[in-house]
């Protein structure tokens, strides 16, 4: 083992052996709150954040374990991120576990490192192998804190159809790999795309395989057709729960679509653009429509994930025009940044709903919102933020993120790319009836309950840092632009 291979995986080798430390010492801890469990996970992520950020700024690529794994900027920037979003989903998440008796042992962290382990290796991977690898180890970790409330029935049936929906998924991505595998005789992406460039091979089998990869790909961002999963098992799941399955997880979902479709299979473009197209039209219509219909605010986010989704998709679809890569760097930079900040917005997001969540009460339904301004201003503000951003109202970070990947589409010249930003920007303005709703019952609606809102000073200052960013980077969105072009050029460019 050389010493290039082992520096290009030090954070990924850091964190494995921190996460089995951490579950040892956790046999010691007699706390019910797990303080000394939480504190040592978050030092551990907090020096992994520390590392990718040197890594990523150094903007080095380094390929290591015979080309099996790289490391560039795009995937440090990523990792970096999602570190972070995991670091906010513990501070979270762990008054809400505590209160429903989820801390009698330290599977939520340990679980949660495991889980943020196979997005690394997912990011990270430059074979087929090591991206399923690390699409294993994020799902079964997923399954297992589903179903971390073992008492509860609903959460019991959650694991379950997001287990079995979730296999299915693994062959279909695993068929299309295998299928390529055959066709190229190359397990190795930049292999593959040299094979599949050379254009020796027969074009149907490449389409057929390529089918199966977009299906396996499509369910773990959650967008339609491959979507019921998403409402049942973000409804399903304890809420802080929800929030790992929907944070940090979409960054790594958003880096096997680039390493797989773009760094290996961009010859294939105008093929899995084109299937690109129907996942975005479904998307955005099916989750706009039915968000409007919930009543359940976990289930109204779920629907709102997949057409947000959708909108990451639209900007992977202008990279390559007519067999040109020019605009490459513009369209997949501005989905890169869209990702990011639906993280950023979706970590508050649940911030809030779990905060207002109390022992044997589940803030889940819109309604257990009404009033909130009265009772605690500042969340009501976060959460107002966190809505509006979604929604796309300037000057908030989620308007940038959405003009970004529109521009990207109309600067592309064609006429069908056109059309479908305008049909995006209809599905926004429907999506802003069901954002807005909730800021009404938040501000006019009477409170049902007179008791405020008290939080711990961890979960108090992340969540205003989290509010603070968003209206930061909506109103100076280019560091964040800038970095994203960059990561994706530099990327693209090795």
């Amino acid at each position: 083992m050389d010493k290039i291979s082992l520096i290009a995986v030090y954070p990924e080798l850091i964190l494995a052996v921190m996460a089995l430390v951490i579950t040892m010492v956790d046999l010691g801890v007699k706390s019910p709150r797990r303080t000394a469990t939480y504190v040592l996970s978050l030092l551990t992520l907090g020096v992994v954040a520390v590392l990718l950020a040197l890594y990523a700024s150094g903007e080095a690529t380094i390929y290591g374990f015979g080309n099996q794994v790289v490391s560039d900027p795009m995937g440090n920037w990523l990792k970096c991120f999602a570190t972070i979003a995991m670091m906010a989903t513990l501070v979270y998440g762990r008054p809400y576990a505590a209160d429903r008796d989820m801390l009698r042992g330290g599977e939520m962290f340990t679980l949660s490192l495991f889980s943020l382990l196979g997005m690394f290796v997912m990011i990270s991977g430059n074979n087929f192998l090591v991206i399923y690898l690390g699409l294993e180890l994020l799902t079964l970790s997923s399954y297992a804190l589903v179903a971390l409330r073992r008492d509860n029935a609903v959460a019991t049936e959650a694991a379950m159809k997001y287990f079995v929906l979730g296999a299915l998924a693994s062959g279909f991505l695993l068929y299309g790999l295998s299928m390529l595998y055959g066709a190229t005789g190359s397990l190795d992406i930049g292999m593959v795309f040299k094979a599949v460039a050379s254009g020796h091979i027969k074009h149907q089998v490449l389409v057929f395989g390529l089918v199966f990869i977009v299906a396996g790909i499509a369910f773990k961002l959650g967008v339609v057709p491959f979507h019921m999963w998403v409402p049942d098992v973000y409804q399903g799941a304890p809420t802080a729960v929800t929030l790992m399955i929907g944070g940090a997880p979409k960054l790594a979902a958003f880096a096997i679509f680039i390493r797989l479709l773009v760094e290996g299979l961009l010859p294939l473009a105008i093929d899995w653009q084109q299937m690109l197209v129907v996942l975005c039209v479904g998307s955005l219509l099916i989750g706009n429509l039915a968000a409007i219909a919930q009543t359940n605010l976990k289930r109204m986010l779920a629907f709102s994930t997949i057409s947000q989704m959708g909108f990451v998709l639209l900007g992977l679809l202008s990279g390559v025009i007519n067999g040109n890569t020019l605009s490459a760097a513009n369209a997949y930079s501005s989905a890169m940044f869209y990702v990011i900040t639906y993280v950023l917005t979706t970590l508050a997001t649940f911030g809030v709903i779990l905060l207002l969540a109390r022992e044997g009460f589940e803030s889940e339904e819109i309604s257990d919102l009404a009033g909130l301004n009265q009772r605690s201003p500042l969340y009501a503000g976060v959460m107002a933020v966190c809505l509006f951003s979604m929604a796309g109202i300037p000057p908030l970070v989620g308007f940038y993120a959405k003009l970004s990947v529109l521009q990207a589409l109309i600067t592309s010249g064609q006429t069908s790319y056109l059309v479908l930003a305008i049909f995006a920007v209809m599905m926004s303005l429907i999506g802003a009836f069901y954002y807005l709703r909730v800021v009404k019952v938040m501000y006019f609606d009477q409170p049902i309950t007179a008791s405020t809102v008290s939080a711990s000073a961890d979960v108090r200052i992340v969540l205003c840092l989290n509010g603070a960013l968003i209206v930061a980077l909506g109103l100076l969105p280019g560091g964040l632009m800038s970095l994203c072009a960059r990561a994706i050029v530099k990327t693209l460019g090795s």
